[in-house]
């Protein structure tokens, strides 16, 4: 009896002991994550940020004019998702605000977009190597009644001077923002774990512009070397580039016009839960 009385009270004190360090743990981890600068995620619409949102732990959800913010932690690191809403002007707006408010340690951008290379198929995921504003174009002189055409328009970087990008012949090229080396090394980490396509570094182009017209998708591909377009990711980019924090942008193709892939919107899902996979490892990596 007494012996096992003994092994009794030595199991209680091994509960205690347990419990005091699990509720230590705890503590470190809240620590842990107000002490680190957060991820941002962003995502413009619902089905693009909402799964990545209920991924997190300890949710709370502030909003900024139409921006709503998901904050969390994943594996005790503070993560933060961001439903941008479409465009370029509310992704800057919604990433300058972001940057500000929350001083992230990194950014990634991601979402749906439609194919500009007839080598990647719906559910295939861009990793973008280089952003791109495809909307920064410049037109040719032509005087009245002599016709429009996009296929001479240039590239402008509005970013090469403070003065006129439209008079500077400096500006007549693409301003490309390269993705963080570090977080793609994270992405690239975890490509095998996502089965539904490949998983490709390439080039990301955004505009406030929806192409349809395969030959202008082909004009793009051909003289900016587009691999996908969407209309949020170069703002974004720009916005950190400006505030010198990590950025990466991730895309999933939801359609693709030069090869007859038809819109899926289970895509964003997809694209989600890889990124998922994508901050887990560069949070290990940087713990």
């Amino acid at each position: 009896m007494l012996k096992k009385a003994g092994l009794m009270a030595a199991a209680v004190l091994m509960a205690v002991a347990l419990t005091g360090w699990n509720g230590t743990a705890t503590q470190e981890k809240k620590a842990y994550a107000k002490s680190k600068n957060p991820i941002i995620i962003q995502g413009p619409m619902p089905i693009e940020a909402e799964n990545l949102a209920k991924r997190l732990d300890s949710v709370k959800v502030e909003k900024s004019g139409t921006f709503v913010f998901y904050k969390g932690t994943l594996d005790g690191y503070p993560v933060i998702v961001a439903k941008t809403g479409k465009g370029m002007e509310n992704t800057a707006a919604a990433t300058a605000i972001a940057i500000e408010r929350y001083k992230p340690s990194a950014i990634i951008n991601q979402g749906t977009s439609g194919g500009h290379d007839a080598d990647l198929n719906v559910y295939d995921i861009v990793l973008g190597k280089r952003t791109v504003n495809l909307g920064a174009l410049k037109t040719t002189s032509k005087l009245a009644g002599e016709g429009i055409d996009p296929t001479t328009w240039i590239p402008m970087d509005l970013m090469a001077s403070e003065g006129s990008a439209g008079e500077d012949p400096n500006a007549e090229k693409a301003r490309y923002y390269e993705g963080d080396a570090e977080l793609l090394a994270a992405a690239h980490a975890v490509k095998d774990t996502y089965k539904k396509g490949k998983v490709v570094e390439g080039t990301i182009g955004s505009a406030d512009v929806w192409n349809n017209e395969v030959d202008r998708i082909n004009w793009f591909h051909e003289k900016f070397g587009s691999s996908v377009e969407e209309m949020e990711g170069a703002a974004a980019a720009q916005m950190a580039k400006a505030y010198d924090v990590p950025f990466l942008g991730i895309r999933v193709l939801s359609n693709n016009k030069v090869n007859g892939g038809k819109y899926d919107p289970k895509t964003a899902a997809a694209n989600q839960e890889y990124v998922y996979e994508v901050v887990k490892k560069y949070i290990a990596q940087n713990q």
